[in-house]
């Protein structure tokens, strides 16, 4: 009867021990949950933080800019101003030069038209001289040769002409003075002439270029109304600038109220991580404590649903151990390269996937051991192989599916040589202790979780730890 009633305690509490780790079990995937729930809320502050400061730079930037603007305007405003005082007065003084210029040139050019006029009448008269002159050496050569002819009868005549012989010679010497008279006359007006023709020549270029510069008179008069249009143009942009800068300076003061704002955000923001954080921290150190909670019970002896694949994990372990020696020892592989660290990235993958000296093995001997694994029990989700650093080089034959353009499908069906060094993916590749139980959140990708546990044992090769076998199930 004794032996019935230690036999009913003994049961009694392992009983107590099976419910204790299934409740702290429940406890774990809860606070995992939670763990994760604050990881999304403080990247989502992180992500506010992030697009607050960057509202922030942005207001600071466009005050920065607004101020600047006033001052340019400011500036703008001066000098168009001065422009303007400056064009107002030399406009006035280039229409008074313009004005005495335009009066000048059309004296001038009225002027040069009369003394044309004058020079046209001059050579008009001299043209009548010449013609006169013409007619009095045709008279002189008529003369002299009447007198010739008076000479000739008058000797015919004999002493009775000898008087009127004398007066032939008389009119033969007056002819030949007329003669030279007109010759020299003559000399004269054809040099007259000459100068008369330059005169005219000169006057009409002298003409032309007062005509010209009284066309460029006028056309200074129009330019110099330009001027005057300039100058009111002017003043209607200092008009404009004198109505933009209300509104600039309420830019201004809306701007650095924004930025206040902002910053009075940020703080609350800053504020929240700190919390975030803290709480963060919190559930994670509750979520260690869980776990040891179940590794404990585990290895207690006392059997619970965890045992199996606790002892599945382990057992899978060794066998990949084993054949990685055996690859050693066949020289399939150098040590070197089984223990790579030299992640290289797989260029156009994403999520980014990467290669190591050992994927080629794990390719050829890890299928076989980790799908039947798969196979084994229904709740088990994956069962992969990672080295110290989370790196997963083969998985599951139905999470090793060649990528595609869409990440979101590529996170959840193509986790093969992927890099998993979360909290959960390390702690598993570099658990040293006979096995390790851990609960966390499963990235699917798109925004999507699955809560998991993990068990995970130590892969160890001629004595160097190598990673660990990862198994994880659904809770």
């Amino acid at each position: 009867m004794p032996n019935d009633a230690a036999a009913w305690r003994q049961q009694s509490n392992e009983d107590a021990f099976v419910e204790l780790a299934h409740r702290v079990g429940g406890l774990g995937v809860e606070i995992a949950d939670l763990g994760g729930i604050v990881a999304d809320l403080s990247a989502i502050g992180t992500q506010q933080a992030k697009s607050a400061g960057a509202a922030r730079t942005a207001a600071e930037g466009m005050t920065r800019q607004a101020t600047a603007l006033g001052t340019s305007m400011q500036a703008v405003r001066t000098s168009a101003s001065d422009t303007r005082t400056i064009l107002g007065r030399s406009a006035g003084e280039v229409s008074g030069v313009v004005e005495r210029t335009a009066s000048t040139m059309q004296d001038l050019s009225d002027s040069s038209a009369g003394f044309l006029d004058a020079l046209g009448a001059v050579d008009q008269t001299l043209g009548k001289v010449r013609s006169a002159s013409a007619a009095i050496e045709t008279v002189a050569r008529e003369t002299k040769l009447l007198a010739l002819n008076a000479s000739v009868e008058a000797a015919r005549a004999g002493e009775k002409g000898r008087g009127f012989a004398v007066i032939a010679v008389s009119v033969k010497e007056l002819a030949d003075q007329v003669q030279r008279f007109a010759a020299e006359n003559t000399a004269n007006l054809a040099s007259l002439t000459a100068t008369l023709q330059e005169l005219l020549q000169s006057s009409e270029r002298n003409a032309a270029a007062a005509r010209q510069a009284t066309d460029d008179a006028a056309a200074a008069g129009e330019a110099s109304r330009t001027l005057h249009q300039l100058v009111d143009q002017v003043g209607t942009l200092v008009d404009g600038i004198d109505q933009m800068t209300a509104p600039v300076e309420q830019s201004i003061k809306a701007f650095a109220g924004v930025g206040a704002e902002l910053n009075e955000l940020l703080a609350s923001v800053d504020s929240a991580q700190e919390l975030l954080a803290d709480a963060k921290a919190r559930s994670d150190s509750i979520l260690e404590i869980s776990e040891d909670c179940m590794r404990y019970v585990a290895r207690s002896g006392i059997e619970t649903a965890d045992s199996p694949l606790i002892a599945l994990a382990q057992q899978t372990a060794a066998r990949i151990a084993s054949a990685f020696e055996a690859a050693l020892d066949a020289r399939r592989i150098g040590l070197r390269d089984l223990f790579d660290e030299t992640y290289r990235p797989i260029p156009g993958t994403n999520p980014q996937q990467f290669m190591a000296g050992f994927v080629g093995l794990t390719d050829a001997l890890l299928p076989d051991i980790q799908e039947p694994v798969l196979a084994a029990d229904r709740r088990i989700a994956f069962c992969a192989a990672v080295d110290r650093n989370g790196f997963l080089p083969t998985h599951n034959r139905k999470y090793s599916q060649p990528q595609t353009a869409d990440p979101v499908w590529n996170a959840a069906n193509c986790r093969n040589r992927r890099m998993f060094n979360d909290r959960t993916g390390l702690k598993a590749g570099r658990n040293t202790e006979p096995f390790l139980l851990q609960t966390y959140r499963r990235d699917m990708g798109g925004g999507q979780f699955a809560l998991m546990k993990d068990c995970s044992a130590p892969i160890t090769v001629r004595g160097r730890h190598w990673g660990g076998l990862r198994i994880a199930f659904k809770v």
